[in-house]
């Protein structure tokens, strides 16, 4: 009972140290989602050469989207004229960081790492974009792949995008990444209580060994920017190098089974592989150039550790702030299971209703983009996505290859009537 206690302890200090900075994080992102015009992005993407590569980088890092988040927008941008390595670039630059996991990162790990990871992701995008154009300069767009484009947006007041920003920062984010930022702060929790603190010392100083087994950990594993930032911490306080870290902080976000799923079935085999190879060689080399020409002092964790072992993050700020979080946490769960329900009861008093099966939907972002790219349908009146069971439910008369049509364009996979 007490090492269960113990471990408590250790999660809540790591999730203490957090929390003002990951209610910053949420604000920026909703003033960002509220205040920039999403069709702004599609606008410079469409040249196939560095300076679309460049734009779709700079877009993609602040945006606060998660792994699964990004995969529909960036299939949006490719329908909408982007380039192939426009595409990969924005791919591999928006899951790996955005505004709230850079400001998390500033807390827990310091300036330099904070600099480091936009940084970083900014170079390694630049390289994957412009190499996969380099290979695919030649090669059309699959013919699967028709132009869907947003509605105009409709114009709102200051005030209703005022609101706009605390919702999606404070409510649709809790619901997007609420889980996986819980998760990892379990799992640097359990980390940091039971691995051994000389554990990466088996390895010697064969950095690459280290590298590579979490890259063999990292890649196919869902983590969000955020998320990954405690796991980081905690294997960094068992021995890990700064650099190796970086890799995971960076590979871990940008590459998932659903997202290489999708990239190779929309963007084709040859783009995947180059994802994936660029992906791996620009995280790997950063990660080494930290390592070996950069002063260890600057990656420093040893207050971390400090502040986790003589539990200084219990401040009353920093309580009051954890107690938000928690309270956002659990309200956007129960806003979330209410929503689900007042749908499924507007459903069951609809004739002429039907329903789609719809796999790979882990998000708002996911469920919005879906919604968006059925109701252009001609032959739809109205859609309601429901995200926890996966299911589309068409008010209209469309057929089971217009629903799969606009739905695998987008990356997800259709699974037919229900």
């Amino acid at each position: 009972m007490q090492s269960v206690t113990e471990i408590a302890v250790v999660i809540f200090s790591i999730f203490n140290a957090m929390s003002p900075y990951l209610l910053l994080g949420f604000l920026f992102a909703g003033i960002l989602h509220a205040f920039v015009p999403q069709r702004l992005f599609s606008k410079y993407l469409s040249q196939n050469d560095w300076t679309s590569v460049f734009y779709a980088t700079l877009f993609g890092i602040p945006l606060p989207l998660c792994s699964c988040g990004v995969i529909p927008t960036a299939m949006a941008l490719y329908k909408e004229g982007a380039s192939r390595g426009a595409t990969v670039a924005f791919l591999i630059a928006t899951p790996q960081t955005g505004v709230d996991s850079i400001i998390a990162t500033y807390s827990l790990m310091g300036f330099p790492f904070a600099v480091m990871r936009p940084l970083v992701a900014l170079c390694t995008s630049l390289f994957a974009g412009m190499t996969t154009n380099f290979f695919t300069s030649n090669e059309k767009p699959p013919t699967l792949i028709t132009q869907i484009t947003d509605k105009p947006a409709a114009k709102l007041s200051f005030t209703q995008r005022l609101k706009s920003v605390f919702h999606y920062g404070y409510v649709e984010m809790m619901e997007d990444i609420g889980k996986m930022l819980l998760l990892g702060l379990i799992i640097a929790g359990l980390i940091t209580y039971f691995v051994p603190d000389n554990f990466f010392m088996l390895f010697g100083n064969n950095t690459i060994l280290t590298m590579l087994l979490v890259l063999f950990v990292a890649v196919p594993m869902y983590v969000c920017a955020t998320g990954s930032i405690p796991i980081a911490i905690a294997l960094m306080m068992k021995g890990m190098s700064p650099g190796t870290a970086l890799v995971l902080l960076m590979a871990g976000p940008a590459a998932n089974i659903a997202s290489m799923l999708v990239i190779g079935k929309v963007l084709g085999k040859k783009t995947f592989a180059l994802y994936l190879i660029t992906l791996v060689i620009g995280a790997m080399g950063c990660g080494l150039i930290i390592d070996n020409f950069l002063p260890s002092s600057w990656f420093d964790v040893s207050h971390f550790t400090t502040t986790i072992h003589h539990h200084g993050g219990f401040h009353y700020f920093k309580i009051v702030c954890s107690l938000m979080l928690i309270v956002l946490f659990l309200n956007a769960i129960r806003l979330k299971k209410n929503k689900e329900k007042g749908e499924n009861m507007e459903i069951t008093k609809n004739n002429g209703i039907i329903s789609f099966k719809i796999s790979g939907m882990r998000c708002n972002h996911c469920k919005n983009t879906v919604t968006n790219a059925i109701s252009k349908l001609p032959s739809v009146q109205e859609v309601t996505v429901n995200l926890s069971d996966g299911v589309a439910h068409v008010k209209g008369t469309p057929s089971n290859e217009e629903i799969k049509k606009a739905v695998e364009a987008l990356g997800f996979e259709f699974k037919g009537q229900i």
